[in-house]
């Protein structure tokens, strides 16, 4: 699954630096990393909830997740420093582009209603972010085998300065941004 790989190599630096007048390759933005965060609200009650991301997020990246745990108590939320509250995923290289490809090209079509990602959640240093409602979209996961619906965080660091060259390389890569 190099393909989205290729295609930068081959297609998307020529048009990135004709698009924004780049003099050496070496300035044409890339994608650096792409980060999956599942946030369990639920494990006081249930720490099962924790076995059941960390089996998803290692189906949907083939990479075994590291468990996240709160820095510092918090009464409101009865929550204790140390306790875990989630899971994350870094992808880089041949794995983050395949996870790429796969978002693009086979979950999120499955989204039901989509009309495309919304180009408002870029963070002014040329990162884009998003959520997914439930896990069931990618295809690995198996319904049957779910005990629950998780929702996701999908976080794409890229080396662009500017929100515009960073949605450019995105666009170019094949996300599917609303029009």
């Amino acid at each position: 699954m190099e393909i989205l790989r290729e295609q930068y190599e081959k297609e998307i630096i020529p048009a990135m630096m004709k698009k924004f007048n780049y003099k050496s390759v070496m300035e044409v933005p890339r994608l650096e990393k792409i980060v999956l965060n599942i946030g369990l609200g639920d494990t006081k009650e249930d720490p099962k909830s924790l076995d059941g991301a960390v089996r998803d997020i290692m189906a949907i990246t083939g990479q075994k997740p590291v468990i996240t745990k709160s820095k510092k108590s918090i009464a409101a939320f009865k929550l204790r420093a140390g306790v875990n509250v989630g899971v994350k995923v870094t992808l880089r290289k041949g794995k983050m582009y395949d996870f790429a490809f796969k978002l693009f090209n086979v979950a999120l079509p499955r989204v039901r209603d989509f009309r495309g990602v919304s180009s408002d959640s870029f963070d002014g240093r040329g990162n884009y972010s998003m959520g997914i409602k439930e896990q069931l979209i990618f295809p690995e996961i198996e319904y049957d085998k779910v005990d629950k619906v998780r929702g996701m965080d999908i976080i794409f660091v890229t080396t662009a300065k500017t929100d515009e060259e960073a949605k450019e390389l995105l666009t170019l890569l094949g996300m599917p941004f609303k029009k």
